[in-house]
């Protein structure tokens, strides 16, 4: 996890609605502040989808999950965008090696 830099007045903030029993910690401030960004701002939402998608840390049905849009919602934002879609195949010797199997089980 990375370390977060706050200016002195949000840090003092932050640290007396710890201090009066608001939150467990400044981690769990700072958590549920992030979650209440991403549901309050769609925009958010799907634009890290979008970088999920594009950086391929997700498949399509999940960064479509996240974004809270269809799948095929989501293929024309991708568009709109400029964006390719990665469409994965088996390989060939994937494909040869399934067909052998459905010729030996006969």
């Amino acid at each position: 996890m990375s370390v977060v830099s706050l200016p002195r007045t949000i840090e003092n903030e932050i640290n007396a609605l710890v201090k009066g029993g608001y939150f467990r910690s400044k981690d769990s401030f700072i958590e549920e502040s992030v979650k209440y960004m991403l549901v309050n701002r769609g925009d958010l939402k799907i634009n890290a989808a979008v970088e999920m998608y594009r950086f391929k840390d997700v498949s399509l049905a999940r960064a479509a999950e996240v974004a809270g849009l269809s799948i095929f919602e989501f293929k024309e934002l991708l568009k709109t965008r400029g964006i390719k879609m990665v469409v994965e195949a088996p390989s060939k010797e994937e494909i040869d090696s399934q067909i052998k199997r459905m010729e030996n089980a006969r």
